[in-house]
């Protein structure tokens, strides 16, 4: 017997794993990186932080490979980028960057 699908039925079957998909996703996340979006937007809005994009700009080409994860941290008023880069010899680098300055106040091999 041959099954014929309709349009609704294949649109409905590709969002519903399309969504399937973003919620196991989004299920596996380190807990650690959940607040990070909102302590960066409240520390920029406070002024305690500059936007990553300024920041990349600042130190991008110091940080001496390609930045391959970013995470902010940080509180108190005092907070910091943290770039894991590769370098061209394939190490694995966390450099720590000053959200305020742009400051590289530490660099380390993981």
């Amino acid at each position: 017997m041959k099954t014929s699908w309709s349009r609704k039925t294949i649109v409905f079957v590709l969002a519903f794993l399309l969504t399937g998909g973003s919620i196991v996703y989004a299920d596996h996340r380190d807990e650690e990186d959940d607040g990070d979006h909102d302590r960066a937007r409240q520390a920029l809005e406070e002024g305690y932080a500059r936007p990553l994009q300024e920041i990349m700009e600042l130190v991008g080409k110091r940080l001496g490979g390609k930045v391959i994860g970013i995470e902010f941290h940080g509180s108190h008023h005092r907070y910091t980028y943290e770039f894991k880069v590769i370098t061209p010899d394939g190490k694995l680098l966390e450099v720590y960057v000053d959200a305020l300055t742009g400051e590289i106040l530490k660099s380390e091999v993981d």
